[in-house]
């Protein structure tokens, strides 16, 4: 028996490529970087400045803390952990947008009630019951 001679790698990897889920993930991912720059500019733009009112300051970048040498910028944590929270607080949102859509498509038509019964249907039912009780 002679061994099974197994794809090249080339050939495996123009399969991978080949699939819609590759192609989907790439789209995604393209979308995903321009979807970044909104919401970082919806932070620094809107939110900010309106956070800027309340803590006098129109960005968190400027928080830092020295110690010793070291300067710590907790602002700029602050700030990508905002980010973060706004991009997953709305992806959320899409998600659950597209996933209430899916459940409308995907809920079968109620079935049609069976036909009313003719009228041959019914005497034939009569005279069955009919039968049974004589029995």
């Amino acid at each position: 028996m002679a061994p099974e001679k197994k794809n090249s790698f080339l050939g495996e990897f123009k399969t991978f490529i080949a699939r819609g889920n590759v192609m989907d993930m790439a789209v995604g991912v393209i979308v995903g970087g321009a979807f970044s720059n909104i919401t970082t500019s919806l932070i620094n733009d809107i939110v900010m400045p309106f956070l800027g009112i309340f803590t006098g300051s129109m960005s968190f970048a400027n928080l830092e803390v020295n110690i010793g040498p070291a300067v710590i910028t907790y602002g700029n944590f602050i700030q990508a952990v905002l980010n973060f929270l706004v991009m997953a607080f709305v992806v959320f949102c899409l998600v659950r947008a597209i996933n209430r859509l899916h459940r409308k498509k995907e809920e079968p038509a109620a079935p049609p009630p069976p036909p009313e019964p003719s009228s041959e249907e019914k005497l034939l039912t009569e005279i069955r019951d009919l039968l049974k009780a004589r029995e």
